[in-house]
């Protein structure tokens, strides 16, 4: 199966059991039908389900199928859609599209993305806690436990909090490299090592795949920096231009347009390095290395 048909059967996969998740949610007579709405809205308005699409694959390096990995996938995209409601508002980027639609607060209010986004984050600490999710309660603990670790103050609230007082200040690459790190790819190396966790990967193993995450991670950033300063919204399906205008130290503004993509296809090289160990098994991975790389939205 060619690479995008791979993600885009994995993408139909998680957004059906999201739609399945958050018609449960919405269907609950406790819940509040604008915040359901807002969530679904915010859920399934569209992407690539990207962060979910490693989950499955590092998963299936163990043989775990795609069924026993799509909980912990969907739970992870939760996460990644309630930091793109946050990211949205005007306190933090202040964005009016996101996926080419209006942002979850100019669709409803700031109110409502605010208490969405909360719920969404929310959500996923309860699908990764549900048995179902996995026979073992230690995995379960371990995954909530990487999740919050991905996604708190020493992850992505962090990284966005390094990235909001970065704004206008002088950076070099190892400060960029940690804002990048915590921002984005502590999401990423989560979602890689999530599978791991799911297949009883050795530590060895789940060693591999964090150094392949990191490295696809900060490439992520890259790229999406790349398409910042030379992408239309049209392409990329929100305001581009947007970091320079703001002051923000990215690998584009410190190593021009050729320094960045060098680093990129760097990045890409040692992902697929880390990848060594699994052989033949890991090819949907490395061919995800090589789609973080090019992608054009």
């Amino acid at each position: 199966m060619l690479f995008v048909d791979r993600l885009e059967a994995h993408r139909r996969a998680v957004e059906e059991r999201l739609r399945d998740f958050l018609g449960e949610t919405g269907g609950s007579p406790s819940t509040a039908a604008r915040l359901a709405e807002a969530m679904r809205y915010a859920a399934l308005g569209g992407g690539k389900r990207f962060r979910p699409f490693l989950v499955i694959e590092a998963a299936a390096l163990f043989n775990v199928p795609l069924t026993e990995a799509l909980d912990t996938a969907a739970a992870v995209e939760c996460v990644h859609c309630y930091s793109l409601v946050h990211d949205d508002l005007p306190a933090m980027d202040d964005d009016d599209l996101r996926r080419g639609r209006p942002t979850v607060h100019k669709a409803f209010d700031e109110a409502t993305a605010i208490l969405a986004g909360d719920a969404l984050l929310t959500f996923a600490f309860e699908i990764l806690g549900r048995p179902m999710t996995h026979a073992d309660p230690a995995i379960r603990a371990e995954l909530v436990l990487g999740l919050a670790r991905a996604s708190g103050w020493q992850g992505m609230a962090g990284g966005q909090m390094l990235d909001l007082e970065a704004e206008g200040v002088p950076q070099d690459s190892i400060g960029i490299g940690r804002i990048q790190a915590l921002k984005t790819g502590a999401l990423i190396e989560f979602s890689v090592d999530a599978g791991a966790l799911l297949g009883g990967a050795s530590a060895a193993e789940r060693q591999s795949l964090r150094d392949y995450a990191r490295a696809i991670g900060l490439a992520f950033q890259i790229a999406d920096d790349l398409l910042d300063a030379e992408a239309t919204p049209e392409e990329v399906g929100k305001a581009t231009g947007k970091d320079a205008g703001a002051g923000k130290a990215t690998f584009v503004s410190l190593f021009g347009m050729s320094g960045a993509r060098e680093k990129l296809r760097s990045l890409g090289a040692d992902a697929i390095t880390a990848l060594k160990p699994f052989g033949i098994q890991a090819t949907a991975l490395e061919q995800a290395a090589h789609f973080v790389s090019n992608r054009r939205n």
